[in-house]
């Protein structure tokens, strides 16, 4: 080290951090490099909070010698990540593997090794929703820091082939046609069904439709504004004619549009979807259609879009796939074209038949028949 770094060696030589006991806690107390130190140590054995001043000095040492991107580790860049405003969802495995190494240290062996001994059964899918997005993300995080450099990652592929056969084929990654749809909405409780209805019908992501307040819906310009959406820029969306049907009880309530059957508003978590677990569960178990999860919305509307004829550009303006600076100038002014485009989505019958299309906000508490009363649908005398 001497050889390769002088500078550092001279200031390794005039540094020094010392141990300071207030109570039965250890302190670090000192100057290392110009940077004055004063911290808890959070340890009571001395040995222990010796060792960590003597890794503290050569970090300081480190960061002053070769910059801030030499200490740097995966977990400083996660906990920035997190402090952004980041999901933690799938983070703690991550960390519990790669949290102590250096960003400037981590290949792409380490990232693929990790991914097998976190998910060795999985499947290429689950390893890159669970493993690669989120580190992928802690690490653009730590770009925009200044703490490593940009990179592509490779990310495990599906396998290719007639011959390939799964065994489980996870929910919600295939469409369903519309009547199927509406037998499935038909079997949950009014609330769930009514935010299922608006996700076959937008394309909307759950956590996007969650969010979604009466302000940003027009019901005569069938028009709605996502103000926080997975690339982090409103966009906006057209509105079928079937919802602006019964949505306009709900915009005049004001604030949340869509809530349970308590009142409540649905929780804002990424990856949102989980919050309708119970209710899907439950419509699974009495409809006996297993295939359809809230995700499965996007593919419906996705796969109709094009068998209607839709342009791939409009149909991925209404996903959110395709935001221009054009379309980002132009959130909030109704789009003819997505509008028509949107209203190429069937309507069954049966959907528009269902008792709560009627009056929303009346049947908006009740529950289907099966869960609590079993008189909850009945209507009074």
């Amino acid at each position: 080290m001497a050889h390769g770094a002088p500078g550092l060696l001279t200031c390794v030589k005039a540094m020094g951090l010392k141990l300071l006991r207030r109570g039965q806690i250890w302190y670090l107390r000192g100057s290392v490099c110009g940077t004055h130190v004063y911290t808890s140590t959070k340890l009571k054995n001395r040995q222990l909070a010796d060792a960590l001043r003597v890794r503290t000095e050569r970090e300081i040492a480190e960061e002053h010698a070769f910059g801030v991107s030499a200490t740097k580790t995966f977990a400083d860049a996660a906990e920035a990540y997190l402090a952004s405003g980041g999901s933690g969802r799938f983070l703690k495995p991550l960390l519990s593997r790669l949290g102590q190494s250096r960003l400037n240290a981590i290949t792409q062996n380490d990232l693929d090794a990790a991914a097998r001994e976190l998910y060795p059964t999985a499947q290429p899918e689950t390893r890159n929703r669970q493993c690669y997005t989120p580190f992928v993300a802690v690490w653009n995080e730590a770009v925009l820091n200044d703490w490593a450099r940009s990179r592509k990652w490779r990310r495990p592929r599906k396998p290719k082939g007639t011959r390939i056969v799964r065994s489980v084929a996870r929910t919600g990654t295939k469409p369903v046609e519309y009547d199927r749809a509406a037998a499935f909405v038909a079997s949950m409780s009014p609330a769930p069904a009514m935010l299922m209805t608006a996700l076959f019908y937008t394309g909307l992501r759950p956590i996007e439709l969650f969010a979604i307040e009466a302000t940003d819906i027009d019901l005569e310009k069938r028009w709605l504004v996502v103000r926080s959406s997975k690339t982090g820029e409103p966009r906006g969306v057209p509105l079928h004619w079937f919802l602006a049907e019964w949505l306009c009880p709900l915009v005049e309530r004001g604030g949340i549009m869509f809530r349970t059957h308590k009142g409540q508003p649905y929780a804002l978590t990424r990856g949102g979807g989980g919050q309708l677990k119970s209710a899907i569960t439950g419509a699974r178990n009495r409809s006996g259609i297993m295939d359809i999860s809230p995700y499965t919305t996007r593919h419906s509307v996705s796969t109709q879009l094009v068998v209607a004829g839709v342009h791939p550009y409009i149909k991925d303006q209404i996903l959110g796939h395709a935001v221009d600076d054009m379309s980002r100038r132009y959130t909030h002014v109704p789009q003819k074209p997505m509008i028509e485009a949107i209203d190429a989505l069937p309507v069954p019958s049966s959907w528009r038949a269902l008792p709560w299309v009627a009056d929303p906000l009346k049947w908006a508490s009740r529950l289907v028949e099966g869960t609590g009363r079993r008189t909850d649908l009945e209507k009074t005398p």
